[in-house]
């Protein structure tokens, strides 16, 4: 914007000052050089008219001399011509032949031209004999006068006024790059403060404003600018004190859940061990009773984890530990069936406990959402370890990809009751958050969906 409010005004003035000095220029031109030949021929005809009379019998080249002498004057020379015979100190050559014609015609003529590097004047006129006609008229002499003056003081006055022109037209553009600059300055400081206000703004300072001063159309901007980011602090305050009290209550509703829950689940335990006693009826009730209150403790387990995680209280637990054990452990304990790609020596600085965690969403996630063989490989990448689960089953579709580690997101929308609470893959997404990783969706070529977990050796950052 700098740029093109010095470019404009670079150009107005170069425009307004060319055109004012060019016109100056033009007529001041104009005027000294018609005064200029004016002059030249006033002097020459009164220098002719001193010529009078003239003898009567046909000149003949003294007379031409005598002539053209008293003609030139003390700046230039002059040339005589009658009867084809020439005299003078004039070079004839300069003479055009328009301005022959021209006086040869009986007028008075004057032509610039180019003689000796410089311009020089030729006036040109015939002598006429008064009386010499019928009932007293004049009748022409013959003889034809060309002084030839020079034009050096005047081309000189000339020359100086294009200087002058030019000079006001460089001292116009100086003062216009002075002016563009104040103007760009008194423009440009209010955008940048703007400028600055948004970009704060954008990085989460919901306190940026701007000073509003002045009266013109950029005060009405940053009025404008400063009562959106007002609405927008207010509004957003007030979304994050309804998400923490969201949270809170999750939380804290969480925490209540989890002395009842173990009271109900040590119960549900003592019916699950008398469920083989219990008739048709009452087994099924004792045993759905079980498996929903184990559904519900999971999700309270989640829910708690969780908020952990929006709270930043997760913390991690490093420990240097063979990759490989940690992944075969965790496939044992749950009794997982799977094809396995683990070499040992392995070893990363990580907690045990969270990559338990993610091993076991995805891992239960194949199992339970795509088809077997599932498998489980390990390798390293430069200073990276990757964690690579894969099945064979169909694939997640393509709408599901971007949602899949999303809270409580389920690909079957049919499928609103599951043994799943829909946590696990959002759980395990931040667990390799946290460690510094990333977790990753996506399918197979041959099918089948595939995550990867990617997490640095030498620990979180």
């Amino acid at each position: 914007m700098r740029l093109r409010l010095l470019l404009a005004f670079a150009f107005i003035s170069v425009f307004t000052a060319v055109a004012v000095a060019g016109a100056g220029y033009v007529r001041a031109r104009d005027a000294i050089v018609q005064r200029a030949q004016d002059k030249a021929v006033v002097e020459t005809t009164n220098r002719v008219e001193q010529l009078y009379p003239l003898p009567a019998r046909p000149p003949d080249l003294l007379a031409l001399e005598r002539i053209a002498g008293r003609v030139s004057g003390p700046e230039g020379s002059a040339l005589a011509t009658a009867a084809g015979i020439s005299a003078g100190s004039m070079d004839p050559a300069v003479i055009t032949p328009q301005l022959r014609t021209h006086v040869a015609n009986g007028y008075v003529g004057w032509q610039r031209v180019s003689y000796f590097g410089s311009v020089w004047l030729v006036v040109g006129m015939q002598l006429r004999v008064s009386g010499a006609g019928q009932f007293g008229s004049s009748a022409e002499s013959g003889i034809e006068v060309y002084v030839l003056r020079p034009f050096t003081a005047e081309t000189e006055v000339i020359n100086e006024l294009a200087r002058n022109a030019w000079l006001i037209g460089g001292a116009g553009l100086v003062v216009a790059l002075g002016l563009g600059l104040l103007a760009a300055q008194g423009v440009l400081r209010p955008v940048r403060a703007l400028r600055l206000a948004a970009f704060r703004l954008g990085q989460g300072d919901l306190s940026a404003r701007v000073a509003v001063r002045g009266r013109d159309e950029l005060t009405d901007v940053a009025s404008t600018f400063n009562s959106t980011a007002a609405a927008l602090e207010h509004h957003v305050l007030e979304l994050r004190r309804m998400e923490a009290d969201a949270r809170r209550f999750v939380a804290d509703v969480s925490h209540e859940l989890r002395t009842p829950l173990a009271a109900m689940t040590a119960v549900t335990d003592v019916l699950d061990a008398e469920t083989a006693a219990l008739p048709g009826v009452a087994g099924q009730a004792a045993r759905l009773v079980n498996r929903e209150t184990q559904n519900l403790t999971r999700l309270v387990n989640d829910l708690i984890e969780v908020t952990r995680f929006d709270s930043g209280t997760a913390a991690l637990a490093l420990d240097d530990v063979d990759v490989a054990e940690v992944v075969l452990a965790t496939l044992r304990m749950r009794g997982f069936e799977v094809r396995t790609d683990l070499p040992s020596g392995v070893r990363a600085r990580l907690d045990p406990r969270r990559l338990d965690v993610i091993v076991a969403n995805l891992v239960g996630n194949a199992l339970r959402h795509g088809a077997p063989p599932v498998s489980v490989r390990l390798w390293t990448v430069g200073s990276d370890l990757v964690i690579e689960v894969a099945d064979s089953g169909g694939g997640l579709a393509e709408e599901v990809l971007p949602h899949v580690f999303a809270r409580f997101y389920k690909a079957d929308s049919a499928r609103g009751r599951s043994e799943g609470s829909g946590l696990g893959l959002a759980i395990a997404w931040e667990n390799a958050r946290l460690h510094g990783g990333t977790l990753t969706a996506a399918n197979r070529p041959g099918g089948g969906a595939v995550f990867t977990l990617r997490l640095p050796v030498g620990g979180a950052p």
